[in-house]
């Protein structure tokens, strides 16, 4: 990824809140069949591997080896920037359309795992973590299903937990420049319906 110093992310916490905001991750990988991509929501552990599962049908875990290089990409807010937007426009007129993102790339290794534990483990994970983001204490549970409903079910996916060897994240935000800009875009943004984008232009410029 193309990383300008002044648009590297290296704050964990950002990073691990971007994560937590935008589950659903482009998982990359090369393969002797060439390179293959799957949509796959994904959790961070506390103890900082990823914790996810697909569908038993998907070949990505027999394509996939335990020592092969993969890669992660969770895409935060993202917004289009137009130089009419930019006060300072008015003055010189140098100002170009540009593209205002967050994003964070999750380099590792993927263990796959086929036991009916390590599936109960990465299904119940995921599903008490959205479950309760989406209906708080009346959110579904395993527990709910048939059992043998269930078994059938887990029958179907494969678990996995990706071991993380580096993390590189970009958080594009108009940091180089001026604050008139900032303030001005980060304003017509919120207008427009990106108010997470706006939201964090004003938080991460503040801080500059």
């Amino acid at each position: 990824m193309y990383l300008p110093a002044h648009f590297e992310e290296t704050d964990q916490e950002t990073i691990r809140d971007l994560i937590s905001a935008f589950p659903l991750a482009t998982l990359v990988a090369q393969t002797l069949d060439g390179l293959v991509a799957n949509h796959i929501p994904l959790m961070m552990n506390r103890d900082g591997t990823l914790v996810g599962h697909i569908a038993a049908a998907n070949p990505m875990h027999q394509l996939i080896t335990p020592d092969q290089d993969v890669l992660a990409i969770f895409q935060g807010a993202d917004a289009y920037v137009s130089p009419n937007w930019y006060p300072t426009k008015l003055e010189t007129h140098q100002q170009v359309p540009t593209w205002n993102y967050e994003v964070v790339h999750v380099h590792g290794r993927i263990l796959f795992q086929h036991d009916a534990k390590a599936k109960i483990a990465a299904v119940g994970q995921l599903t008490k973590e959205f479950e309760t983001r989406t209906n708080g204490a009346d959110g579904w549970r395993l527990a709910d299903a048939p059992q043998d409903y269930l078994k059938a079910r887990l029958a179907d996916i494969v678990a996995f937990k990706m071991q993380i060897n580096r993390i590189v994240a970009k958080s594009k935000l108009n940091q180089n420049k001026a604050p008139q800009d900032i303030e001005n875009v980060a304003k017509m943004l919120s207008l427009h319906g990106a108010e997470r984008m706006a939201s964090r232009m004003k938080l991460r410029n503040s801080d500059d």
